[in-house]
């Protein structure tokens, strides 16, 4: 049977703001005074101007990634480039959310396994952290990086069994306890996405609001561990002199674009489910502000847990503070397991980490499912055998991540799938709809939309702030790029090369594309540049003109 796309129960974006917390990244990057003012400063003048751009693309032209570009053929590359992005994260992502689960399991024991070194997996170099003290540590090194605890050794030695590798070379086969984990995530995912958004738009109810009820536990139960007002004071405090390095810059503008999800496709693609008439202009608003106040706070949650483990081993907030995994699977479990009912709050914490972990993958999945079955009449007949063969794809995919060697796999495509890549497709995005589709032209389908035109502000960012900001970020970005490592692991030079590659192989679209129809337009080249860069007048023909309406407001058909 099918119905009209715009009749299906939709996932507005007026609901998801109540998803801040869109990948783990977000929320447990390690914010400072110093990284908060660019992140404020690009939220400003790039993040919302982006984020409402991409929800009123979405919801003006009911289409995917793709085939929104039907405002701009010559620019339909850039929706190619984002899904392919959208697909790379979705290959190392969901491993991540499987050592959450993993953990999870883990966790239902009377004595949490990283509490101790008595395990099947520790080196006999395994230091019990209850003897632990800063003379330890010695040559200057800090906390973070010290990996004979027992909770570092669980997760390099136990989960990852990284000490069976011997670098990115040396891979190994994938660890069936990983493999049976990751396989339930893509179970769920499946099962939440294979009907679109009828069963997505009931999931991600306690998905998106689940983590925030986790979120402020933890939080009430931190500021009142010994310690916790140092760690909020460190994370409150403002070294300017960080304000002069590159990366504070670049971690922030990435860390925009990961946290509201612009350049995914993500919103483009659950914008488009909207009612032509709903205010996206307010849920732009909503929705970025109350993400990064979410992030803001749950800074906070982080740093009374820093403060608190820098109190217990007597050494300093920063010799504890560290991002990403470290932070995530090896400190936050490592505090909560000399908390009392350690065993209970590992269960809380690990499900959060679950339910972020899910509800940030269907949105990036179904931004490749909506972005190519809405190019492809056949995908979308069979969204349900497509919906399973993109699921068991990436499951295929990740295997390469949960081998012994599999960090390295998923440090790779970590820094490279996403990184400049998302911000060169976003950087295109926006010219070809500022200054190809035009930005006036823009403003009155908004008008058309919700009855008034955007701001001065909105125009002038979309045509040139955030375009300069995005060129500017994307050299620096280049410019800056050093080879790849991973804690004292320095990856070879044909690691690097394919992880360029893989970067490539998503923007090389864009100019292919455009390519790809100069050619197939007949005429000279001065003839064929002007019928492109046309767009939308070719796009309505002489048949349909005057209907402007009708041909974007019309239902389009969705197949359950």
């Amino acid at each position: 049977a099918s119905m009209p796309k715009c009749s299906t129960p939709h996932i507005s974006t007026r609901e998801r703001k109540m998803q801040p917390i869109q990948r783990l990244q977000c929320l447990f990057t390690v914010f400072s005074g110093a990284f908060l003012i660019p992140y404020i400063l690009f939220l400003i003048i790039a993040g919302m101007p982006l984020f409402y751009m991409e929800l009123a693309l979405g919801q003006y032209n009911r289409e995917g990634a793709a085939t929104v570009w039907k405002i701009c053929p010559v620019f339909k590359g850039v929706g190619y480039a984002v899904i392919l992005i959208a697909l790379y994260v979705g290959f190392y992502y969901n491993v991540i959310i499987a050592w959450s689960l993993y953990y999870l399991f883990s966790s239902f024991t009377f004595e949490l396994p990283w509490t101790n070194c008595h395990n099947s997996w520790n080196s006999p170099n395994c230091t019990d952290p209850k003897l632990f003290n800063a003379s330890v540590l010695g040559n200057g090194t800090k906390y973070s990086k010290y990996k004979l605890t027992p909770a570092a050794e669980f997760y390099e030695r136990g989960v990852l069994h990284l000490h069976e590798s011997r670098g990115i070379h040396d891979l190994g086969l994938p660890r069936w306890q990983l493999s049976l984990c990751l396989l339930v995530v893509v179970i769920i995912l499946f099962f939440s996405l294979w009907k679109g958004v009828k069963t997505s738009g009931k999931v991600v109810w306690i998905t998106a609001t689940l983590p925030y009820v986790v979120l402020f536990v933890l939080l009430i139960h931190g500021i009142t561990l010994p310690g916790a007002y140092n760690g909020i004071n460190a994370y409150l405090h403002i070294d300017f002199r960080r304000l002069k390095e590159a990366t504070v810059w670049i971690d922030a503008a990435t860390q925009i674009f990961y946290s509201l999800g612009a350049g995914f496709g993500v919103l483009i693609a659950f914008a488009s489910y909207n009612k032509f008439d709903n205010n996206c202009y307010r849920d732009a608003l909503l929705t970025s502000t109350i993400n990064c106040v979410t992030s803001f706070i749950s800074g906070f949650a982080i740093f009374s847990i820093l403060g608190y483990m820098a109190h217990e081993h007597k050494v300093k907030i920063e010799d504890v503070a560290t991002e990403g995994a470290g932070l995530v699977f090896i400190l936050y479990p490592e505090a909560i397991s000399t908390l009392s009912g350690s065993t209970f709050w590992a269960v809380v914490f690990f499900i959060m980490l679950l339910t972020l972990g899910i509800d940030s993958s269907m949105g990036g999945m179904e931004a490749v499912i909506t972005g190519l079955a809405d190019d492809f009449h056949l995908l979308k007949q069979h969204r349900k055998l497509f919906t399973f063969g993109v699921s068991f794809g990436t499951f295929l995919l990740a295997l390469f991540c949960i081998t012994n060697g599999g960090i390295y796999v998923l440090t790779l495509l970590d820094t490279f799938a996403a990184g400049t890549s998302i911000l060169f497709a976003v950087l295109m995005e926006a010219i070809g709809v500022s200054w190809f589709y035009g930005v006036d032209r823009f403003s009155e389908d908004i008008q058309q939309m919700m009855g008034f035109k955007p701001g001065l502000y909105w125009r002038l960012c979309w045509k040139f702030v955030s375009p300069a900001f995005l060129l500017f970020v994307v050299i620096v970005s280049i410019i800056n790029f050093k080879p790849l490592t991973y804690d004292d692991y320095t990856f070879p030079l044909w690691a690097n090369r394919i992880g360029w590659g893989i970067a490539l192989s998503s923007m090389i679209l864009v100019p292919a594309y455009i390519i790809y129809k100069f050619m197939n337009v007949r005429g000279t080249f001065k003839e064929v540049s002007a019928t492109l860069i046309k767009c939308h007048e070719m796009l309505l023909g002489n048949e349909m003109a005057g209907s402007k309406l009708a041909v974007y407001f019309s239902p389009k058909t969705y197949y359950l």
